[in-house]
């Protein structure tokens, strides 16, 4: 684990290092998921990362043999259909 020395400007703001900004590609702008664990250690997670988690964990609730974008599509023509 890289351990760095951050301070917290009067502000609040709290600068992650380049070397770590780098490494993890994290860019100017870019969104981020903080959180706070039982033990009050903060997490911060690019947004990317979680977005792909939340995906992989609701691909395991859909059968292999369901498409969804086509499903939908479908859906949506036989609504404009019927309009």
């Amino acid at each position: 684990m890289n351990e760095h020395h951050v301070t917290m400007a009067a502000n609040g703001r709290i600068v992650v290092p380049s070397q770590i900004r780098s490494n993890l590609g994290m860019e100017k702008g870019g969104g981020f998921v903080m959180t706070v664990d039982e033990s009050g250690t903060i997490h911060l997670e690019p947004l990317r990362n979680v977005i792909a988690r939340v995906q992989d964990e609701v691909r395991g609730y859909i059968p292999d043999d369901v498409d969804l974008v086509d499903d939908l599509s479908a859906q949506r023509r036989k609504e404009a259909a019927d309009e």
